[in-house]
Formats: structure tokens, sequence, C-alpha cells
């Protein structure tokens, strides 16, 4: 037993680790910056945040620790004991949490704030690896699918009625695991085009092209261009996608001619080639018992059904505060002492720093608490202002390499489960990092999800070191003897 312990401190990834100590480092630095009052505290006074901070960085030492010295095969076996336990807290959570900022995810206990949410990931991505893992299961078989989909939906959905919907969406990261482990690409294409037809018909939605919608119209045109993509892709039929791709481009010309004479409503064409798109597909499926084609005519379909469902979705589902949120992102309402005053502070702030930044603590718009929630969601501006472009494009470097060694350390893993979760702590952070850089800068809506090992809190500076602790430790164990 001894040696198996020395053996793990010998075979862990010290390169992981080091580079989670720097941007530790870096982070309390932001922090400090962000934070610190000439005439108040010092920098590690507990009273403070980076004194707080510095005490939450000490205490996770411990969990390392512990999560190290554990044996590897602890998070395989008590994998779904932990995810019940996150459930019930998360439950717990919605009745006995108290209204902070319009959310109830804080419970209170003393002089501790601790944000469950934080937690549930890497209880959520055991459950996840340990249930992908067991004998026989694949992707394609319908019930393993929706048994995935549920233990990722429920934290996700219990989140949600916290009022914390960028920590519920962190949850979309679990996609990409399973695209890896051989989720059909369909699916992921179907979420990606989700999107952009969502904001295709958001951005453009009061805008008139002659007298045709140009929001539902663009959707149209995506649509009728996939399709043949698809085709293509699926079944590789020349002859199919000659047929479609002619049929459209001629009847958009036609369309396009009499419109000199007779003004067109370019809507209602898409609408009849539609129509006859999906007759079409129908009929092949069903003349050769083709399932690809009715799944691709059932795309087009809900596509559709998608578009004519935004409306219905943002002014009846959203709340007001989002709706605004994304109105801002996406240009289409300027509120600069409003909802958009945050990204608009924070620009300000990065663009300030120029090339080698302020310096430390000479940030003026940090100094004047322009931006709020400077040291936690909107951290990553304090480094853009102090260190300028080289600090912020070195901590963009650092997360790179960061995410890219925890790829490749899930692909040398010999377990299904390992691999798994490996994937499923590369995939969180690369959500949280791409999310919260982009609303700091402006290219997303705030959802308010941290940076990384960057923003201020207990809780998401532990919820990220078990996260990742417990691959490091799953990851060391290939070389430990038996």
């Amino acid at each position: 037993m001894p040696y198996r312990k020395i053996d793990t401190w010998r075979s862990v990834d010290w390169f992981t680790i080091a580079l989670y100590v720097i941007m530790i480092i870096m982070g309390w630095i932001s922090i400090c910056g962000a934070s610190y009052e000439f005439d108040n505290t010092g920098l590690f006074s507990l009273d403070g945040r980076a004194g707080s901070q510095l005490m939450w960085a000490g205490m996770a030492v411990g969990l390392i620790f512990v999560i190290l010295m554990l044996e590897s095969d602890f998070y395989d076996i008590f994998a779904y004991v932990f995810y019940i336990g996150m459930i019930l807290l998360l439950i717990a959570t919605i009745f006995l949490a108290p209204d902070i900022k319009g959310s109830r995810s804080w419970l209170v206990l003393g002089p501790i704030r601790l944000q469950p949410a934080e937690f549930a990931k890497f209880a959520t991505a055991l459950a996840v690896a340990k249930l992908m893992s067991s004998y026989g299961f694949t992707l394609s078989n319908v019930r393993n699918f929706a048994l995935t989909l549920g233990l990722i939906l429920l934290p996700m959905l219990l989140i949600m009625m916290q009022k914390e919907t960028g920590s519920a969406l962190v949850y979309l990261a679990f996609f990409l695991v399973l695209y890896r482990e051989g989720m059909s690409g369909y699916i992921l294409l179907t979420g990606v085009c989700a999107v952009v037809f969502f904001v295709t018909s958001m951005k453009f939605s009061d805008v008139l092209w002659g007298i045709t919608p140009l929001g539902q119209f663009l959707v149209f045109l995506m649509v009728l261009l996939i399709t043949p993509f698809l085709v293509q892709v699926l079944r590789r039929d020349g002859l199919v996608v000659k047929v479609i791709l002619i049929t459209v481009g001629t009847a958009f010309l036609i369309g396009y001619l009499v419109n000199f004479f007779v003004p067109v409503n370019f809507l209602w064409i898409a609408w009849g080639l539609m129509a006859a798109l999906v007759i079409y597909l129908v009929y092949l499926s069903l003349r050769g018992w083709v399932r690809q084609y009715a799944m691709i005519a059932l795309f087009a379909v809900g596509s559709v059904g998608f578009l004519y469902s935004v409306d219905y979705v943002f002014d009846e589902i959203m709340e007001p505060h989002q709706q605004i949120r994304i109105k801002v992102s996406l240009g289409l309402e300027d509120d600069p002492s409003g909802a958009g005053y945050n990204v608009n502070q924070s620009k300000i702030a990065i663009g300030s720093g120029g090339f080698s930044g302020k310096g430390f603590l000479n940030g003026t718009q940090t100094k004047l608490k322009y931006v709020p929630e400077q040291d936690t969601d909107f951290i990553f501006c304090t480094v853009g202002e102090e260190q300028g472009f080289v600090g912020a494009a070195l901590v963009v470097i650092l997360f790179g390499v960061f995410i890219l060694r925890l790829i490749t350390l899930a692909e040398r893993q010999h377990g299904t489960f390992q691999r798994i979760y490996g994937y499923s702590v590369a995939s969180i952070f690369f959500f949280h990092v791409a999310i919260n850089i982009g609303m700091v800068t402006g290219l997303t809506p705030v959802i308010g999800i941290p940076l990384p090992f960057f923003s201020y809190g207990g809780s998401s500076l532990w919820g990220f070191t078990i996260l990742l602790f417990i691959f490091l430790r799953m990851d060391a164990a290939r070389n430990e003897r038996l």
C-alpha cells in the first residue's frame, strides 16, 4: 500500500498541476487589482476579497491532498452516490437558500456561503461517465441515450429553478462529450443550427427586404441549403442533391425576375419550396425504406417549427432581463446605462489597458468601480486593464494549453470511465472560458458564469479544483502497480 501512494505522487501529471498553480496565482493577482482599496485592508487581510481568496486557495490544497490520496476506484464505485447526494442538495437549495440578487442558489452556513451548483458539475460528470462505461452501453440505443440525457438535464433543471440560468447552461458542455463518444453528429448539427436560426431570426426580425420578412426568409434559405448538404453527407446521392439545388435556384431566379415588375414576397416561395422538399424526401424514404431521408425531412420540419416558436419563447418564457441582454448583444437595442452597462464598461477597461497594461493596482476603471462584478464574472476586464493585451493573451493561451492538455490526458486513458470523465472536465472548462471571455468582450450575452481559477469565490475555486484533481487522480492510476 505505501508503494501505491508514493507511485501516485510520482505519476500525477505535474505539468497540469503547474498550469493550475500559475492560473491560481494570476487569478489572485487579478482579484487583488479588482478589489483592493488603498485606504482599507491589506492584500492578505481576511476581511478583504484577496485575503479570502487566498484562504480558499490554501484550503483547496487540503482538498487536493485528500483527492489524490484516495484510491482511484473510489470515484468509480461512489459515482452515483455523489450524484444522488448533489441532486438532493440542489433540491434543498431551492427551498432553503435565501434570495440573493434574485436567485436562490447559495446555502448560508454561518459566515460561509456555498453554491451547490458549482459542485454538481463533478458529480454529474462522474455519473455520466459511470453510466456510459457500463457493459454494452451504446448511445445508439434510445434507452441509453435517454438515460444519459436525464442525468444531464436533471441538475440543469434544478439549477434553473434556483434562477441560475448561466450555471445551468454549463451542462450543455456534456453534449461535446456525447459527440466524442458516438452521438450522431446530426444531433450536434441540430443544436448548432438552432442557435444560428435563433440569432438570425432575432437579428433581422423587424427588417424587410422589399415586402419579404428578411429574418424568416434567411432561416428558410439556410434550411433549403443545409438539406442537400445532409443528403450528400448521409446518403451521397448526387442526383437528389442536384434536383434540390436546381429546383431551389430556379424558383428563386424566377421570383427575382418577376420582382422587377411585381413585388414578390420571397418567403412565400420559400414556403412552397419547403413543402415540396419535405414531400420529396418523404417519398424517397418510403420508396426505398431509407431512414436517413425521413430524418432529413424531420430536420426541415423541425427547423420551421423552431423558427415560429422563437417569438413565443423570447416573449413568454424568457425573463425580461434575459430579453434585454440578448437584444443588447445582438445590437437590437443600445442600453449603455442599463443591461449594456457592464459590457460597455468592461470593453472600456480592456481597451484602456492598451498593449502592455497600466500595471498592477493602477487600473482606473477598476479602482473607480465602474465595472460591476469586476472581481467575479467580469474579472477578465481587470486582466485586460492592468496587464493589457499581453496579459489577456497570456491568459487565453494558458487556458488553451490547459484544455488541450486535458484532452491529451483523456485520450491516453485505458478505461472508458476515465476517458469520459476526462472529456467532461475538458468540456466544462472550455465552456466556462469561452462564454466568460465572450460575454466580457461583448461576443456573447451576459449569463453570469465565472472564469475558472480567476473569478473570486470559494465555491467556484473548490468546484473546479475537485473537478480537475479527481481526473488527475484517475490519470495517475494508469501507472500504479496492482
